[in-house]
């Protein structure tokens, strides 16, 4: 066999494979042999065919058969003997296919960039340090409260966070307009939920009132035939609700699962659910800024083909994620190519972080994070030994603690600064960049 590679880019690879012609006629009568076993031609017995009949009738698809299976066989060859590591599936072009003669092709492919990983000294992290006050329970405690808020009709005008149930007809010059118009909807003065002035008009407003409140589109409105545009909606109140928060009381605590101990059983388990939240915030702080920081000082060129195949998966948790009649490869593929490029190469980074410092998955921390996942549910026991008798999802720990040493590689060799910050500051997501 004869192999030949030639550099067309930093990382893609045009070989030319040769296959000696008495290598693809031994495959070929090698498959006409087991044809000819089982073979029924009328006229002669199974197995009693004559070679030149067999030859005859099956040669051109053994040969396709042999060609096919020579070229999988061969290109793998000659990757391990020119010691290549191909990105993908390679596109393969016939150059000579004739009978009686060597098979030539070429097949071209990307490879995965060799480079090392460093630059640790210049990455800075700020590993922010926090905890779970009394005052952060107290203020939890009463985010739950108000997010079990109920409503209860009232006989007075409507003010600030009571709940409405309203009708309204929207018109722009006179005329009623697509999607302007609605019956039996519940609005929360003040949520925010409609266009500026629609909720400030509806104060005061009591139940059978109908009122007609003029506003105006804004000049970003999503819907581009109504932005800056004025309107009218004519509005009748069906119904006004105060809001009624929830005691701390049993009834309140066993939305939560919560079944004994009190207000003293529930706060404590609401602190301990911070405590995790708080945990899991912090690392995924510092591991972002490692993964920026590893990106910023290690630029490399990715294939291709692992970026496509990352926006596939993109699209396809896309669609997933947001439902829709709509098939995965009707995105825009440069929707996602930015983010795929970067998931692309924080995993060849990663991987080559794991190599380079010989890293394995510590057991002790995966058994450690397994049993914190566990603690969330009401018998954790039982979560931790179906972990353990699940190979995919021990694998996926096991990734993620690797993951985790990484990370603890990288901080002991950069720049970190440790600040102390409230809780509400460390478990606020940080800000998506602006687009363009």
């Amino acid at each position: 066999m004869q192999v030949s590679v030639e550099n067309t880019s930093a990382l893609e690879r045009r070989m030319t494979i040769g296959v000696p012609a008495e290598r693809i006629e031994t495959e070929v009568n090698k498959r006409l042999q087991q044809t000819a076993r089982r073979a029924k031609v009328p006229g002669f017995r199974p197995g009693k065919v004559p070679m030149s009949v067999i030859r005859q009738r099956y040669e051109d698809s053994a040969r396709q058969e042999a060609l096919g299976e020579l070229i999988q066989a061969t290109f793998y060859e000659a990757i391990v003997e020119q010691k290549l590591n191909p990105a993908g599936t390679p596109a393969v072009e016939p150059k000579v296919f004739e009978k009686g003669k060597d098979l030539e092709y070429v097949a071209t492919f990307e490879v995965f960039p060799e480079f090392e990983v460093g630059g640790f000294e210049s990455i800075e992290v700020e590993r922010l340090e926090a905890e779970v006050t009394d005052a952060d329970l107290e203020k939890m405690l009463e985010t739950l409260r108000k997010q079990n808020t109920r409503f209860e009709q009232v006989e007075r005008a409507a003010q600030n966070d009571d709940q409405l149930n309203i009708d309204f007809v929207g018109k722009i010059d006179g005329e009623a307009f697509a999607g302007g118009s609605a019956k039996s909807t519940p609005l929360v003065i003040g949520s925010g939920r409609m266009i500026p002035g629609f909720e400030e008009g509806l104060v005061g407003a009591k139940a059978g009132e109908e009122r007609v409140v003029a506003v105006t589109f804004p000049e970003d409105y999503q819907n581009l035939d109504l932005a800056g545009k004025a309107a009218e909606f004519t509005i009748t109140v069906n119904s006004v609700s105060e809001p009624r928060l929830p005691e701390l009381d049993d009834e309140f605590f066993a939305l939560f699962g919560i079944k004994e101990g009190g207000l003293e059983g529930f706060r404590t388990e609401v602190r301990k659910n911070m405590a995790r939240e708080l945990r899991q915030a912090l690392k995924g702080k510092v591991k972002s800024q490692v993964m920026d920081g590893l990106l910023a000082t290690n630029p490399i060129e990715v294939p291709k083909a692992l970026v496509g195949s990352e926006v596939d998966r993109l699209r396809v948790q896309a669609v997933q994620q947001f439902g829709g009649n709509i098939k995965p490869d009707q995105l825009p593929a440069e929707l996602f190519e930015e983010q795929a490029r970067r998931r692309v190469s924080l995993g060849l980074i990663i991987s080559e972080l794991v190599k380079q410092f010989e890293l394995k998955p510590d057991e002790a921390r995966v058994r450690e994070l397994i049993e914190e996942m566990a603690s969330a549910y009401q018998e954790p026991e039982q979560v931790v030994s179906w972990y353990y008798k699940n190979d995919q999802q021990l694998g996926e720990v096991r990734s993620v603690v690797l993951e985790e040493q990484v990370v603890d590689t990288v901080l002991g060799k950069a720049k970190v600064t440790d600040k102390q910050v409230s809780y509400e500051e460390a478990v606020k997501p940080a800000e998506a960049p602006q687009a363009a």
